[in-house]
C-alpha cells in the first residue's frame, strides 16, 4: 500500500487535534521549559561522559569536541524550534516527520526516539549509580559487588565485553523506579522537582569552573591532541585517524561523536509542546536558551578538567569529582559528587518524561495500542501506563548493561532523529510555504543542510557495532509496524474510507517531484 506508506498527516488535521479534550495539561512557561532543557542536558554529560571521553578518546582536544557537537546541535535546534512553533503537540520529531515525510518515516523516527530516550535514561541511571555510591563511600557505606554494577563491562583496551561477577546495578534500578513514580504523579510536580535539581547542579558546575580555575596547570594541556584532531570513520572503517585495540576511532571528531550524548536533552523540550502555556513562543525559547547556556558551561568545564589533571589520569567514571580529589580538595570532591547525584537525577527525570509522550503521539495515530500507550490518567493528566512501561525498560537496561554500550547506542539514535528533523524542515518549506511559522529557522536551506551533514559525519564516526544495533532495532520496528501499525493506523483508515480531504490527497507524493529546496 504505497499510498499509505508515504501519506502525510495534514497540517490542518494536526492543528485540529490540538482542540481535543483528551490533551495534556498546559502548565509550562518559558522558564520551566528552559529549565527542563538544562535539566536534561547538564548531568551525565559533565559528570560522567567527560572523564571517559577525555581519558580514552580525545585528551585535552575534547574541548573542541564539545564545540563541534554544540554547533551540530545548534543547527538541529533551530529546525526543532520551527516545527515546535508550528505544531505544538506531543510527539516531537515523530509528529514533524508524519507531517512532511509520510507514515513510514514517521514510524521509523518514532521507533528511533523510543530507543533514544529509553537507552539515554538507562545510561543516565547507570551514571547516577556511580556517583551515588561515591557519596555513600564517604560515609563508609559500600554495597556488595553483586549489587553495585552490571554483570558485564566493556574494556576499551581489548574491545571486548568481560564478566564482572556482579548480578545487577541495584542503585540504578531503584532510582529508575523512584523517578517513574514521580512522573506518574504529574508534570507540574515533575517540573518543580526538576527546577530545584537544576539550581543545585548549575551551582555545582559554576563552583567547578571558578574553584578549579585556580588549580589549572597549562602543562596538562600538552599534548593538546594526543589522539589527533580527526577520528573519522565510515561504518566502522577508519578513514583518517587512530583507532583503539577494538578498532574504534580515536581523536577530536571521534570524541565529538561520543560526547554527543551530553547534548541529548534540548530536543526533549519539543516533546512537551502540548504542555506549554504559549507553545509558539515558549518552546523555541526553551530549546535555544537551554542549548546555548549548556554549551558554554560544557566548554568551560572541559577546559578546567583537562587543565587540573593530565588526560591520562582522569577518572573515566567520575572525572570531575575525582579531579578535585587529585588536586588535594577532598571536601570539594564530596560537594561535586553530591551535586552530581542531584544533577543526574534531573537528567533522568526529563529523559524518562519524554519517551512516554512519543508513545502517546504514536498511539493517538493508531500506530500503537491506544488503550495502553494512549491512556491519560484522569486525575494526574499524565500518560501513566506508558510511563510505567518506560520505567520498567529503563530499570532492566540500567541494571544489566554497561554505560559504554548505552552511551553509544543513545548517540546514534539521537543523530538519526536530528537528520530527519533537518530534512523535514526542507520538505515543509517546499510543500507548505504558506503555513504560519511563529519561529522561522534562519538561512534555509543552508542551516538544515549543514545540520544533516554534520550529524551524518558524527554518526559515521561511531563504532560499527552501533550501526548493527541500530539496524537491528529498526528492523524490529518495521516488523511491529507491519504487524500492528500499518493495519491500525488512523491515516490508513481514512484512506480506506476514501476520505475526500484536500490536504490528505495533496499529501501523496506527486509524480516527478524534485528534491526539496528552501
Amino acid at each position: 500500500m504505497p499510498s499509505q506508506l508515504f501519506a502525510r498527516k495534514p497540517l490542518s488535521l494536526l492543528l485540529e487535534e490540538m482542540k481535543g479534550e483528551n490533551r495534556l495539561r498546559r502548565v509550562l512557561g518559558p522558564v520551566q521549559l528552559s529549565s527542563l532543557g538544562i535539566g536534561a542536558i547538564i548531568g551525565a554529560g559533565i559528570f560522567v561522559a567527560t572523564g571517559a571521553a577525555a581519558h580514552n578518546v580525545a585528551g585535552p582536544a575534547l574541548v573542541l569536541s564539545y564545540v563541534v557537537a554544540g554547533i551540530t546541535c545548534i543547527f538541529a535546534a533551530l529546525c526543532y524550534a520551527e516545527f515546535a512553533s508550528m505544531v505544538p503537540i506531543a510527539g516531537s520529531a515523530y509528529t514533524y516527520a508524519y507531517a512532511t515525510l509520510g507514515e513510514l518515516f514517521a514510524w521509523i523516527i518514532g521507533w528511533d526516539l523510543v530507543l533514544e530516550y529509553v537507552v539515554s535514561s538507562a545510561a543516565v541511571a547507570n551514571g547516577w549509580s556511580g556517583y551515588f555510591q561515591a557519596v555513600l563511600a564517604k560515609f563508609g557505606v559500600v554495597l556488595p559487588p553483586a549489587l553495585s554494577g552490571p554483570p558485564i563491562v566493556y574494556m576499551a583496551e581489548t574491545g571486548e565485553f568481560v564478566a564482572t561477577g556482579g548480578i545487577i546495578n541495584l542503585p540504578a534500578v531503584v532510582v529508575a523506579g523512584i523517578v517513574t513514580a514521580v512522573l506518574v504523579k504529574g508534570i507540574r510536580e515533575s517540573a518543580s522537582f526538576n527546577s530545584a535539581m537544576v539550581f543545585l547542579k548549575v551551582a555545582a558546575v559554576i563552583f567547578v569552573i571558578l574553584v578549579g580555575a585556580f588549580y589549572i596547570d597549562p602543562a596538562n594541556w600538552e599534548p593538546f591532541a594526543p589522539y589527533g584532531l580527526t577520528g573519522l570513520s565510515f561504518f566502522g572503517h577508519t578513514i583518517h585517524g587512530q583507532t583503539d585495540a577494538g578498532g574504534a576511532p580515536l581523536g577530536m571528531l571521534a570524541g565529538a561523536a561520543i560526547i554527543f550524548f551530553a547534548y541529548i536533552g534540548f530536543d526533549s523540550v519539543s516533546t512537551h509542546a502540548e504542555e506549554a502555556k504559549r507553545p509558539q513562543r515558549d518552546v523555541p525559547i526553551g530549546i535555544v536558551a537551554s542549548l546555548l547556556v549548556c554549551t558554554l558551561l560544557y566548554v568551560l568545564v572541559v577546559v578546567v578538567l583537562t587543565g587540573m589533571v593530565p588526560y591520562d589520569r582522569i577518572n573515566p567514571n567520575a572525572g570531575v569529582s575525582d579531579a578535585f580529589r587529585q588536586a588535594g580538595l577532598p571536601w570539594a570532591e564530596f560537594i561535586i559528587a553530591a551535586a552530581g547525584v542531584a544533577g543526574i537525577t534531573s537528567v533522568l527525570l526529563v529523559m524518562m518524561l519524554s519517551g512516554p509522550r512519543v508513545f502517546l503521539a504514536m498511539a493517538r495515530d493508531g500506530m500503537l495500542p491506544l488503550g495502553f500507550f494512549g491512556a491519560v490518567h484522569e486525575r494526574f493528566k499524565t500518560p501513566w501506563k506508558s510511563t510505567i512501561a518506560v520505567g520498567v525498560a529503563v530499570a532492566v537496561m540500567a541494571g544489566l548493561l554497561p554505560i559504554d554500550a548505552l552511551l553509544h547506542l543513545a548517540n546514534i539514535g539521537t543523530l538519526l532523529a536530528f537528520v530527519i528533523v533537518c530534512a523535514a524542515v526542507l520538505v515543509m518549506r517546499k510543500r507548505h510555504p504558506e503555513a504560519e511559522r511563529p519561529f522561522r529557522c534562519p538561512w534555509v536551506p543552508t542551516i538544515p543542510i549543514l545540520g544533516i551533514l554534520l550529524c551524518l559525519m558524527l554518526m559515521f564516526s561511531l563504532p560499527a557495532a552501533n550501526w548493527w544495533r541500530l539496524g537491528a532495532w529498526l528492523a524490529l520496528g518495521i516488523v511491529v509496524y507491519a504487524i500492528y501499525g500499518r493495519r491500525h493506523s488512523v491515516m490508513a483508515r481514512r484512506l480506506r474510507a476514501g476520505v475526500a480531504d484536500r490536504d490528505l490527497l495533496a499529501s501523496r507524493p506527486p509524480a516527478g517531484d524534485g528534491p526539496p529546496h528552501g
